[in-house]
């Protein structure tokens, strides 16, 4: 999208994801260009990129990186999610291996990347992780889930708990590679932490440059070697020359 046609900036994300932090700092910082968001499905990969509904998009890897200017943000905690008086919310953490005798929910908008899900298949496979969770409730199975979407869709009647060693989804922030325009950067700086004043942002100010040695608190700087001291125009006895020559009266 061009700035000069579109001044509104659009930043697409997927659930579990809460850009509201990045957001408040770019509209501190870019007042006079509004901030929308885009929400979409974590199986659209970076459809909404590429079809330019978004500037910039916070999605979940891995994807299809051809054409895409990626950057790595964090990595999720995955969770097993239970019934409030299923065993496993007496314990802190459990691994793959603690699961091998459960139902284990495999929702087809699943995120996680694994070989093959732990535990026994369900009968059916949920259509979203929403609605695995609703099963985990009513003590069908349970489900192995990153913590944002656990989060998310939380109930009264479940709870979650670490798994240790289960696969983890990543969190990046994606962008068409040769589409990059100055409020992209401004919004990377944003998301890497950047200061206003960074050296790298489009709105930065020039820092005043440091004092030389010498000139600080009013002082003058010190005489290099080889400086020449000005011609005296007084002799040592303080009284001024005389070329001998008597001088003429006016």
């Amino acid at each position: 999208m061009s700035e000069e046609s579109d001044p509104v900036f659009r930043l697409a994300y997927v659930p579990g994801v809460t850009p509201a932090k990045w957001m408040r700092v770019w509209t501190e910082r870019m007042p006079d260009v509004p901030i929308e968001l885009v929400p979409v499905e974590s199986m659209s990969g970076a459809a909404c990129i590429r079809d330019g509904l978004a500037d910039v998009a916070l999605l979940r890897l891995p994807l299809e990186r051809d054409g895409l200017s990626v950057i790595n943000l964090y990595t999720e905690v995955s969770v097993v999610v239970v019934p409030k008086e299923h065993a496993i919310a007496a314990v802190d953490e459990v691994s793959v291996a603690d699961l091998a005798e459960e139902t284990v929910l495999h929702p087809l908008d699943d995120v996680l990347d694994w070989a093959r899900p732990p535990g026994e298949d369900a009968f059916e496979r949920p259509a979203t992780t929403e609605d695995a969770i609703s099963h985990v409730a009513s003590e069908v199975g349970v489900l192995v889930t990153p913590q944002s979407l656990a989060r998310l869709h939380h109930r009264k009647d479940v709870t979650y708990r670490p798994v240790v060693d289960a696969p983890q989804s990543q969190i990046g922030l994606v962008w068409l590679a040769d589409g990059t325009t100055e409020l992209i950067e401004d919004f990377v700086g944003i998301v890497r932490g950047r200061t206003a004043n960074s050296s790298r942002g489009r709105h930065s100010e020039p820092e005043p440059k440091s004092p030389r040695r010498g000139e600080r608190r009013g002082t003058q700087p010190k005489k290099q070697v080889g400086d020449k001291k000005p011609k005296s125009r007084r002799s040592g006895t303080g009284h001024p020359k005389n070329s001998g020559r008597p001088r003429k009266r006016r």
